[in-house]
């Protein structure tokens, strides 16, 4: 959701700085979906996640991450989107009743609503937002991480040789991949996090991010029993039903599909499909790739 760059056009690379690996993708001429993709594996505590503290503990390590990654996959283009973890980036859905027209004084008005709800001075993070209508007015969806934070994502991918023209949180650019038309749950699971989304007509609703203490050896009873209060929320607030569910992060959604199918009703899917990645290079785990595949069909 962030732009740090003026070019017009949308990069067709996208690369994902995850706490244990380094994942990179470049889009089809199509663009609906990744041609070619890669992944290299970092050591524990090379990336560290967080919201407010340095995250890249082993510069030397991601920047050669980086570079193999993307040099796999990139052929000459050097633009890309960078996408960080979860927990490095706040995510926040705020209701308005209108909301100027001019974008510097929207933002104003989306900062002064964050100011209550974040740990840090608003004046040292950044900010992007998209706003969409709601019912009752104007939703903003904004996404918010500190400076500093931002500068060491950044700086890795310029110390790699790659320009990061745009920086989005892992979970919106997986939720690229998904067809939301009616109510769709998304849940994405990784080493430290559980990510629930929740979309309807393709609006984001419903946005949590939660603790994930099990990492990717969650079961699947496990994991319905955490998205269940997210879903209740849901369905008392909108009077609706979920009725399609995407799963990604996990090595075999099947262990987690009945759980989820029985306290949902709902159909259960991978996110990301074996027809949207293409030629890998390396050991490329397909349930791994939400945030690149999405970030370069949406």
């Amino acid at each position: 959701m962030t732009s740090t760059s003026k070019h017009a056009r949308r990069p067709t690379l996208a690369c994902e700085i995850a706490a244990d690996r380094v994942l990179a993708g470049r889009a089809a001429d199509a663009g609906r979906m990744v041609e070619m993709a890669a992944a290299r594996e970092l050591a524990p505590g090379a990336v560290v996640p967080d919201l407010m503290e340095a995250n890249l503990r082993d510069g030397s390590a991601i920047r050669k991450a980086i570079e193999s990654a993307l040099g796999s996959v990139a052929a000459r283009s050097r633009d890309v989107i960078a996408i960080l973890p979860d927990t490095s980036v706040r995510v926040v859905l705020l209701d308005f009743e209108t909301l100027p027209s001019k974008r510097d004084e929207a933002e104003a008005v989306v900062r002064f609503r964050l100011k209550k709800s974040l740990p840090f001075d608003l004046n040292d993070a950044r900010i992007s937002y998209h706003a969409q209508s709601s019912g009752k007015g104007v939703r903003a969806v904004a996404a918010v991480v500190l400076n500093t934070v931002l500068l060491e994502y950044e700086s890795a991918f310029r110390d790699a040789g790659y320009n990061p023209g745009m920086v989005m949180p892992s979970m919106l650019a997986a939720l690229g991949a998904a067809d939301a038309e009616r109510p769709t749950l998304v849940v994405k699971v990784d080493a430290r996090t559980i990510s629930i989304a929740i979309l309807d007509q393709e609006q984001l609703l419903l946005f949590r991010t939660l603790e994930n203490m099990r990492g990717v050896t969650i079961t699947g009873d496990q994991l319905a029993e955490e998205v269940y209060p997210s879903v209740v929320f849901f369905q008392d607030t909108y009077n609706l039903n979920i009725e399609h569910v995407y799963v990604a992060g996990l090595p075999e959604t099947g262990g987690a599909a009945p759980a989820l199918k029985n306290q949902s009703g709902a159909q259960v899917q991978e996110l990301v499909g074996a027809s949207q990645i293409g030629s890998t290079t390396g050991t490329v785990p397909r349930w791994r790739m939400a945030g690149v595949v999405g970030a370069l069909i949406s």
